[in-house]
């Protein structure tokens, strides 16, 4: 009986003593991708601001306070077209003053033309001396004087009661606006901003070692974000000739030349710049990776493996990265998870994994 039961015992222990066999390694599977030279056309992109041309500040030509505005951001103005007031009560004050001013002098004026004619005849008489002619005749021409400096000044008065209205100079759309009724203004403070009808442009920040190459650019490519499947022409109308001291970019405003109603202020848009070079191979982004700083890329070889191989990045882009060196028309890379793998492993191809 003890027999028996040491036999059953020792059973379960000698099964503990054997190892299964561990499975075999399965092979990563990866999506593959062909290189094709020329797949990527050298180009540089920046983006701006789709802008008016000439954008104009508007204010009072005196200053006071703002009863009224007309108009709102967005509106369309037309030349002429009243777009805020001032309070007008102390402008017609200024006004009344000045032409009650100009009426006393003209009455002083006046009487000193009548003593002028008096004295003169009495002179002719020898019943006055001369110099007191000549005092009679300095006082008129004081008088004239005075009238006309009055005079200046009463027409001044009444321009500023017309300037008690905001027009606008040009047709254009409100861009901006600054101040708001009830609010006392200078003369000369902006009130509204107005982007005029006729040309766009955009607005583009252009890094110091591309700034010969876009000055020197013909016609460049537009498009905007909100429609990025129509094109519009482009051309640089001016390169500013200081960087700015925060970004230190050159900014650039390239005119769009065939314009319509589809660009509107504010839009996003895209300046692209063909360029010359290479040809130039577009590949996905996750078949890059850095090795230290050298880029590279898994080739697939034809015994299954990936080996590694570095490439010279010419850009790296939205929708890939262009290379102009390290790859050659027909290789097979590795698109996706690149860097998972080492040297020499062994992959599997994933079926319809070719991008």
């Amino acid at each position: 009986m003890n027999r028996l039961l040491w036999i059953v015992l020792a059973l379960p222990l000698a099964g503990c003593g054997e190892k299964a066999a561990p499975p075999a390694a399965q092979p990563r599977t990866v999506l593959a991708h062909t290189v094709r030279g020329g797949s990527a056309v050298a180009q540089a992109d920046y983006s701006g601001e789709v802008r008016a041309r000439h954008e104009i500040s508007l204010a009072f030509r005196v200053g006071g306070k703002l009863v009224a505005r007309a108009v709102d951001v967005g509106d369309r103005v037309v030349v002429g077209q009243v777009l805020a007031r001032l309070d007008p009560a102390d402008l017609a004050l200024s006004s009344s003053g000045a032409e009650a001013n100009l009426a006393a002098a003209a009455a002083d004026r006046a009487y000193a033309q009548t003593e002028a004619r008096r004295y003169r005849d009495l002179r002719a008489q020898q019943f006055v001396s001369q110099a007191l002619l000549d005092a009679k005749e300095t006082a008129l021409k004081a008088a004239e004087e005075k009238v006309r400096a009055l005079t200046a000044q009463a027409g001044l008065a009444s321009n500023q009661r017309g300037y008690a209205e905001l027009r606008a100079d040009a047709a254009g759309v409100i861009s901006a606006v600054l101040a708001e009724a009830g609010q006392v203004v200078a003369a000369g403070q902006p009130v509204l901003k107005v982007a005029k009808s006729g040309e766009r442009e955009v607005v583009v920040a252009v890094p110091e070692n591309r700034v010969a190459e876009l000055a020197g650019a013909g016609e460049l490519a537009v498009t905007l974000w909100a429609a990025p499947d129509k094109h519009y022409r482009g051309r640089v109308r001016e390169l500013a000739p200081q960087a700015d001291p925060v970004t230190r970019t050159f900014a650039a405003k390239v005119s769009i030349l065939n314009a319509d109603a589809g660009v509107r202020l504010g839009q996003t848009a895209r300046v692209s710049l063909k360029t010359t070079g290479d040809a130039l191979a577009l590949i996905p982004l996750g078949s890059v990776f850095q090795r230290g700083r050298q880029p590279a890329v898994w080739l697939l070889g034809h015994d299954g493996r990936v080996h590694l191989r570095t490439v010279t990045v010419a850009a790296w882009r939205e929708d890939g990265v262009a290379v102009k060196g390290g790859l050659s028309e027909g290789d097979r890379i590795v698109a996706a998870g690149a860097h998972k793998l080492v040297e020499g492993e062994a992959v599997r191809v994933a079926e319809g994994g070719q991008p």
